[in-house]
């Protein structure tokens, strides 16, 4: 009996290592290495608001002084809406309405905007939330205000408008954003937004826009059509290989990235990772027995997406396909990123690092880490200092 009962303790204790070697045994998670990280300022929130483009825009300048000065600062996300947003609306009522008026916007509206008004650190204005008692940004009641106050005025029936629908709005912005500061004191100097600006050791002619598409030709510049383009600044049109060769010898020589993108894709996660998924070999992987992908619930792709992790197939991305996605609607603008740096799994798969503005969510603490392939398939554009483009390329765009 005793002999059976050390027996059967053997065995027990057998059957739990081999249960805690299974539990421990390594999934598919990707374990990264570094290959280049670039300083960046701190990963910052903007909540329930369609700021991404502020925010990710606001950081790459953030990045571009710090590696110009060495200085760290915190720019004023709200200083940008404030002012990006009345002009915006301008523009809606010049239209009578024929364009949009959104939340959203693009990387041009911050660079617009530091170079027509200025900017300000974090602390000349009050703190996103704050003045309707918030912690952080939350634009439900102040665009159900803002929206149908300017789509109102653009459509109104009035022979002439006054300017005092200008008072009014800016009412309301300075109400949920806070009033811009006409002066203010930084480390015990006192600054305008535009001496501020020119403090901060920029030269905003540096940054130009770069994009990949085949319906203008290449080494042109065109304003890509996207509804939150709406200032209508050129992006420089390069083919695919040439767009991808600029993000890599920017992050090699220390730059960032302002990234404009598709995240709508099954292969962005919430919990901070990007792949840009084949489908079709996807689906093959989940057996014969399993419903065709295009009929999975939205459940089970996530289900299979994350058992595969970092073995998930990946389409290659082509010239015509993004040209494809482009105009049947698929591939589409809707978050603003930074990218700054380079990472590789233990299968050798590269990818970008990417920081976010939703606070420090996801298994990486607000980095998403984007394969290069998810970032060559789903570019809409990006705003990058023109000295970090290979010397060939700026040749080919004559600068």
């Amino acid at each position: 009996m005793k002999k059976f009962l050390t027996l059967t303790l053997l065995a027990t204790l057998a059957i739990g290592a081999q249960a805690q070697e299974t539990e421990q045994k390594p999934d598919n998670k990707p374990v990264f290495t570094t290959i280049k990280e670039n300083p960046i300022t701190s990963i910052k929130d903007q909540n329930r608001s369609g700021t991404c483009w502020d925010y990710s825009t606001l950081s790459f300048f953030e990045a571009e002084i710090l590696k110009a000065t060495g200085k760290t600062y915190d720019l004023c996300e709200s200083f940008v809406a404030n002012k990006t947003y009345m002009e915006r609306a301008i523009q809606v009522v010049r239209f009578h309405g024929d364009c949009q008026f959104s939340q959203g916007g693009s990387a041009e509206d911050v660079l617009a905007t530091l170079k027509a008004h200025g900017i300000c650190p974090e602390n000349a204005m009050p703190f996103p939330g704050s003045l309707y008692g918030d912690s952080l940004n939350n634009f439900n009641e102040f665009f159900s205000l803002l929206e149908p106050y300017v789509n109102s005025v653009a459509k109104s029936s009035a022979k002439k408008l006054s300017n005092q629908w200008k008072v009014g709005l800016q009412g309301i912005l300075d109400a949920y954003l806070g009033k811009c500061p006409e002066n203010f004191t930084y480390e015990g100097k006192n600054y305008t937004p535009k001496t501020f600006m020119q403090s901060l050791g920029l030269n905003l002619d540096d940054y130009v826009s770069i994009t990949s598409y085949t319906h203008h030709p290449f080494y042109t510049g065109f304003a890509v059509e996207v509804q939150d383009n709406w200032r209508f600044p050129l992006s420089y049109n390069l083919p695919l290989d040439e767009m991808m060769r600029v993000i890599d010898n920017a992050v090699a020589q220390g730059y960032t990235i302002a990234w404009g993108g598709d995240v709508s894709e099954e292969g962005f996660t919430r919990n901070g990772l990007a792949y840009a998924i084949d489908t079709k070999a996807t689906e093959s992987l989940a057996g014969s027995d399993m419903a065709k992908w295009l009929k999975m619930t939205a459940a089970k792709k996530k289900n299979l997406i994350d058992s595969l992790g970092c073995t998930v197939p990946e389409i290659v991305p082509t010239q015509e396909l993004r040209q494809e996605r482009f105009d049947n609607w698929e591939l589409t603008d809707d978050h603003g990123m930074l990218i700054y740096g380079t990472a590789k799994d233990q299968n050798g798969r590269e990818y970008y690092m990417v920081k976010n503005s939703w606070g420090e969510t996801g298994d990486y603490k607000g980095t998403w880490y984007m394969t290069k392939a998810f970032i060559a398939a789903n570019t809409m554009d990006f705003l990058v200092n023109k000295n970090a483009i290979p010397k060939d390329i700026r040749k080919k765009l004559g600068f």
